[in-house]
C-alpha cells in the first residue's frame, strides 16, 4: 500500500534566501517596466542639457535650411503650374474662337448648298462672272483649309500644354510632401529641445541657452570657448559692444550690416525672412535685400553667391558660415564678431565667429 506522506516546507536561508529575494525583484521591476510605470526620467545636469538642446537646434537649423530650399523648389513649380494653366486657358480661348469661325462657315456652305462647278458654268447666264465667283470660292476654299490647319495646329498646342500642366502638377505635389517631411523634422527637434529645457529651472534655462555653440566647439574638439559677444542676450538684456564699429568697403555691404544691427534682438523663427523675425539665412538675404543685393534663400545657395574669401580676409558685410552641412549663417561686422540669427532660444545678436566651427566665408557686395 502506498504511504501518501505531507512534504514539510523548508525554510530559507542563505543563498537560497537572496535568490528569491533577487528573483523578487526582478520580477516587480520587470511588471512596471510592463505598465510603464517604472522609468523615472534621467536627471540631467545644466551643461548636459545644454549640450543636448544645442545638438538639437543644430540639426533642427540644418532640417529648416532644407525646408527653405523644398520651399523655394515648390513655390516655382507652382509658379510654372500657374503660367501653364493661364497659357492653356488663353489657348482654348482661341481655340473656340477658330472654331466657332469654321462651325458658321460650314453651316452657311450647307444652307446654300453645294453644286458643282460645270452645272453652274452652264446654268450661269454670265460665264464671266460665274469664273469670277469660281476664283473667289477657290480662294475661299484655301482660307478655310488654312484655318482647319491652324485649329488642328491649336488643339496640338492645347494638348501639349495640358500634359505639361499633368506633369508640373506632379511636381509640385512632390515638392509638397517634401515640404511636409522637412516642416516635420523641424517641428520634431524643436519640440524635442523644448521638452528638455521645460525640465529645468528658469536660472538653469537661462544657463543653459547661453553660449550654447561654445560647449560644441569644445565637444568637437574645437579649442576655447569664446566669450559671449555684444548684442542681447536670451533674456534680451543689452550687453555693451567691446569694440568699436568697423567700417565695411563699399556702400551696399554697409547697408546690409547696418539693416542687421537695427535687427537685434528680433526673435528667430524658423522659415522667417523679416522683418519681424528670422531665421539665420532669412536675416542674411533680408539684409542684402535692404541694400539692393538678391541673395538666394538657403546657406548651400548663398555660400556659393559670392567670391570666396579667407577667414584672414574678412570684412564687415561678408557671409560667414558654420559647421561641414554649412547649416549656419552669420554676417560679419569687424572685430572677429558677426550679427547671427542663432536659435528659438537666441534672438538676433552679435556674436564671435569663434564660437562655432567656421566653413567658410562669401564677399557679395
Amino acid at each position: 500500500m502506498a504511504a501518501h506522506r505531507k512534504l514539510r516546507a523548508r525554510s530559507l536561508s542563505g543563498n537560497t534566501a537572496r535568490t528569491a529575494a533577487t528573483l523578487a525583484l526582478a520580477g516587480a521591476a520587470t511588471a512596471t517596466a510592463f505598465d510603464g510605470t517604472g522609468h523615472a526620467e534621467p536627471q540631467l545636469t545644466t551643461a548636459q542639457v545644454r549640450t543636448q538642446v544645442d545638438r538639437l537646434y543644430r540639426e533642427a537649423e540644418a532640417a529648416t535650411e532644407k525646408y527653405n530650399g523644398a520651399h523655394e523648389k515648390a513655390s516655382a513649380a507652382q509658379h510654372r503650374l500657374n503660367t501653364l494653366r493661364d497659357e492653356t486657358a488663353r489657348r482654348q480661348d482661341r481655340l473656340n474662337t477658330a472654331r466657332d469661325a469654321l462651325g458658321a462657315s460650314a453651316a452657311a456652305q450647307y444652307r446654300e448648298g453645294a453644286i458643282a462647278p460645270s452645272w453652274q458654268l452652264a446654268l450661269s447666264s454670265s460665264p464671266d462672272r460665274y469664273l469670277d465667283d469660281a476664283a473667289f470660292a477657290e480662294r475661299a476654299g484655301h482660307h478655310q483649309a488654312q484655318q482647319v490647319t491652324r485649329v488642328r495646329a491649336q488643339l496640338r498646342e492645347v494638348e501639349r500644354l495640358r500634359g505639361a500642366a499633368r506633369v508640373e502638377a506632379k511636381s509640385v505635389r512632390s515638392r509638397q510632401a517634401e515640404l511636409k517631411r522637412q516642416k516635420d523634422a523641424v517641428t520634431t527637434k524643436l519640440e524635442q529641445a523644448r521638452q528638455l529645457l521645460a525640465r529645468l529651472t528658469p536660472p538653469e534655462r537661462e544657463k543653459a541657452t547661453t553660449g550654447t555653440r561654445a560647449v560644441q566647439v569644445r565637444a568637437a574638439g574645437g579649442g576655447r570657448s569664446a566669450p559671449a559677444g555684444s548684442g542681447r542676450t536670451s533674456a534680451g538684456r543689452t550687453t555693451t559692444p567691446t569694440a568699436r564699429p568697423v567700417p565695411a568697403p563699399t556702400s551696399r555691404a554697409s547697408a546690409a550690416v547696418a539693416y542687421a544691427y537695427r535687427k537685434l534682438g528680433s526673435p528667430y523663427v524658423w522659415g522667417a525672412t523679416g522683418p519681424n523675425a528670422f531665421d539665420c539665412s532669412g536675416l542674411i538675404q533680408a539684409a542684402y535685400r535692404s541694400a539692393g543685393v538678391s541673395l538666394p534663400r538657403t546657406t548651400y545657395a548663398q555660400i556659393n553667391a559670392g567670391r570666396r574669401v579667407s577667414r584672414s580676409q574678412l570684412q564687415p558685410g561678408d557671409l560667414v558660415f558654420f559647421y561641414s552641412g554649412v547649416s549656419h549663417v552669420g554676417i560679419y561686422v569687424g572685430n572677429g564678431r558677426m550679427i547671427h540669427a542663432p536659435n528659438p532660444s537666441a534672438p538676433v545678436r552679435v556674436a564671435p565667429i569663434d564660437q562655432m566651427p567656421f566653413a567658410g566665408a562669401t564677399r557679395v557686395a
